[in-house]
């Protein structure tokens, strides 16, 4: 089944998510209308004093690519999103942007002094492709608070115990020792093996915690020398030293070493943003409670729930039990809103073709999701997605089966206008 539906009253207030079916009925018998498209809201033309209002749970599994959104009422989860950030969009970006500024200035066509050393960073600064992330999820969530009743938010705060990893006596001994220990680390090493063994990389069967450098030959625990490897691999392995084991495949060999001695650069990512996002979560009102990564996935695999983001944010936090409402999250895919370059350069920087200032062609701009039913032509079909525009009226669409080229603007109806985002189920 899809998402709940928000529900406005008619001063824009949120009241509770109905089911779809509900809403389906106050469409039809013409009681509310279409507010939002995605995520899908109506607004309720009569006013309705009685209307129930119940505080909902946000909770959120913020992550470097894809960030988990869900939202709970009591034990059942009415509402899930999968937020895709464009932070290595950014970096490219930037890199690119260097790389061409560099180039002017070793032309020797430089029209000022140069300034290096003039530039301090205020406290708090993060690189723009990491303060996209905390910017993007505040977005969304100043927008759920607007459209339901969220009463607190849940958040994923430390996604792994780097600390407790590295040396197991560091404190609370009780946490250590506990359930949640394993958690951290095998979750750990899911992610830096990428759920695949290290030596055959097969997939989607139980893994193994393996040491790199036998602890039977001095081997330690720390978690540069663990891997992950499937029972076959590992039995085969047995205790010798991974030199030993894979003296006849040296690229193999070199790929283990290096990957084991290299930092995760995701998780970096999200350690990096969580105290900002924290902090900016609490600039909103509202009571933040917090969580760990071994405590998500412990609830996860208690519950027997399938690896998803979405369900990963549901598990957050203390959970005792979930009932889930809903089948299908809400794909959200951070475009942004353009450039503000007015001419295009090749991989070279030498310029290549100029943008207009004009941005809307025929009441369309490029970004829009629309619907176009085509009746003529080579092209003839319905078609749903973001729409590229020209000024010549002739349009693209980008479609969950790909791109279509060459709609013309007179079939095409606009559904959801431009808010730097694509949707999808």
């Amino acid at each position: 089944m899809s998402n709940f539906v928000f529900v406005l009253d008619t001063h824009k207030r949120p009241l509770n998510p109905i089911h779809p079916c509900v809403a389906r009925q106050l469409l039809n018998t013409g009681k509310a209308a279409v507010f939002r498209r995605y995520p899908f809201t109506i607004i309720l033309k009569e006013a309705r004093p009685d209307a129930p209002v119940q505080d909902l749970e946000l909770k959120l599994d913020p992550g470097s690519k894809v960030t988990g959104i869900a939202i709970k009422q009591g034990n059942r989860i009415l509402f899930g999103a999968e937020l895709q950030h464009r932070g290595m969009q950014i970096k490219d970006a930037l890199l690119s942007r260097r790389s061409l500024r560099r180039g002017r200035r070793n032309r020797k066509t430089r029209y000022r002094k140069a300034r290096f050393l003039n530039r301090t960073r205020p406290d708090g600064w993060l690189a723009p492709s990491l303060q996209h992330r905390v910017l993007t999820i505040m977005t969304w969530v100043r927008r759920f608070m607007r459209l339901a009743p969220i009463g607190s938010i849940v958040q994923e705060l430390v996604r792994f115990d780097t600390q407790l990893m590295q040396n197991v006596e560091i404190s609370g001994v009780q946490y250590q020792q506990g359930e949640l220990q394993g958690y951290e680390i095998r979750e750990y090493l899911l992610e830096k093996w990428n759920r695949k063994c290290a030596y055959c990389s097969v997939e989607n069967v139980p893994l193994e915690i393996e040491h790199i450098h036998p602890r039977s030959k001095g081997g330690s625990d720390r978690v540069s020398n663990l891997a992950l490897a499937c029972h076959d691999c590992n039995q085969s392995k047995g205790n010798q030293d991974i030199r030993d084991f894979l003296a006849g495949k040296p690229d193999l060999l070199n790929r283990i070493l290096k990957q084991a001695k290299s930092p995760l650069k995701d998780a970096s990512a999200v350690n990096s943003t969580r105290w900002a996002l924290f902090n900016a979560l609490k600039a909103t009102g509202l009571p933040v409670i917090t969580g760990t990564g071994g405590q998500t996935k412990f609830n996860r695999t208690r519950l027997e729930l399938p690896k998803a983001h979405w369900l990963d944010a549901a598990c957050v936090g203390q959970v005792e039990s979930l009932e889930i409402l809903i089948s299908k999250p809400l794909l959200i895919a951070a475009k942004g809103h353009g450039t503000r370059q007015m001419c295009g350069t090749d991989k070279y920087g030498f310029p290549t073709r100029h943008r207009s200032r004009v941005q809307i062609h025929k009441g369309f701009q490029t970004g829009d999701i629309v619907t176009a039913t085509v009746t003529a032509g080579k092209k003839i079909g319905s078609y749903v997605g973001r729409v590229l525009c020209r000024a010549s009226g002739s349009f693209d669409i980008a479609t969950t089966t790909g791109r279509v080229a060459g709609i013309s603007h007179k079939y095409g109806k606009p559904i959801h206008r431009k808010d730097g985002y694509s949707y999808g189920f």
